[in-house]
């Protein structure tokens, strides 16, 4: 998805404003990540597209130079800190996949949060989606470095998913009774919960869907309604992970995983049924913020090759492997599209039920 131009603004902002501002002749620039999601560059030849600006009317925007992900940008301009390198800079999801390590064709991590976030290492050179998936930057270490290129996919409704529950019905009192709910019973009995709040995300691209709960029956509990909102979340990384790999044509064996949903054993164990492959989840999960460093290290030469990095967040990981056979997963799976399929439709002006921000309006 594209970033907005006020969220871009603030990210060379803050780079600029260190390192002095434009006063101070600071750094105005961006770096590969950031600049791909614009939908303003090149991923190519990693300039701006000229035909993109011409075509949006954006021919006299005064726009920052693209840069790569590790370098020194410029110094601190002033402070305690002052003086001090400005060396790494990335996109959100890909500070994750650097901080996961996923540096070779075919890694891939899923970051769940409020949405969720997989990105496919496809190395050096762009893959163009068939599935539904967004080609970008995963990150260009260094200025003499190529770029590194990754297929997206994301989920609109994760970890919101059990805000809605706890803040909109009063079900649960956070994420803690939830898991332990859902870990009262071994499956869902049949009901599926399609998070599609906002429509659905990769690979269906559907507006018109919306939240549907299918299989409910006179037994079905609170607590089969709490697993359900987990799996939904496996299911849609599974649907983009399914994707991937019909693009790729390199199956994935291991999904890195982070993010505040992944402290959830229960919801791991689930994501690798679901799979059917290793879900690896390391010890320290800020990852964004651990590929930020690893982009400012390569710049400042605390590192010079990526084995230098292997035994950075290595202790403690934890895997999670499949307990079902193949035939649970495809009948399970099988339950879920048909879910999904009930959910579209929905979003028309015939059946569309006004929002709570269109009811304070009237």
């Amino acid at each position: 998805m594209s970033l907005s131009y006020n969220k871009l603004k603030n990210k060379i902002a803050l780079v600029l404003n260190l390192t002095g501002g434009l006063e101070n002749n600071g750094a105005f620039v961006t770096d590969v990540t950031n600049a791909s999601r614009t939908m303003l560059m090149n991923i190519h030849n990693l300039n701006w597209s000229q035909e993109a600006l011409d075509f949006f009317g954006f021919e006299q925007l005064n726009l920052p130079q693209i840069v790569s992900c590790s370098e020194i940008y410029g110094l601190l301009f002033d402070g305690s800190l002052k003086g001090v390198p400005i060396a790494g800079c990335l996109g959100d999801q890909q500070s994750a996949l650097v901080g996961q390590q996923c540096f070779n064709v075919g890694d891939a991590k899923n970051t769940y949060g409020t949405g969720c976030f997989m990105l496919f290492n496809t190395g050096e050179k762009p893959v163009e989606s068939k599935n539904g998936l967004l080609t970008t930057v995963a990150y260009k270490l260094g200025e003499n470095l190529p770029a590194c290129y990754v297929l997206e996919g994301s989920v609109a409704v994760a970890g919101s998913s059990i805000n809605w529950l706890r803040n909109n019905l009063g079900l649960i009192s956070d994420t803690r009774h939830l898991n332990e709910l859902a870990s009262k019973v071994k499956d869902t009995s049949g009901v599926y919960f399609v998070t599609a709040f906002s429509g659905l995300f990769a690979p269906y691209w559907r507006s018109d869907a919306r939240g549907t709960i299918c299989g409910i029956t006179h037994f079905t509990k609170l607590e089969h309604i709490c697993r359900a909102t987990l799996e939904a979340v496996c299911y849609q990384s599974r649907a983009i992970l399914e994707a991937m790999n019909n693009d790729s044509k390199t199956p994935l064996r291991t999904l890195k995983v982070d993010g505040g949903m992944s402290n959830s054993d229960l919801c791991m164990q689930i994501q690798a049924d679901i799979l059917g492959i290793e879900v690896d989840r390391p010890q320290m999960r800020e990852t964004t913020a651990l590929g930020a460093a690893i982009a400012a290290g390569f710049a400042t030469g605390v590192w010079k090759s990526f084995d230098e990095l292997s035994n950075i967040n290595k202790d403690e990981r934890t895997l999670f492997e499949s307990k079902i056979t193949k035939e649970k997963r495809q009948k399970m799976c099988q339950g879920w599209e048909q879910a999904v399929k009930r959910s579209f439709g929905w979003a028309n002006p015939q059946t569309t039920v006004a929002t709570h921000e269109k009811l304070q309006i009237i």
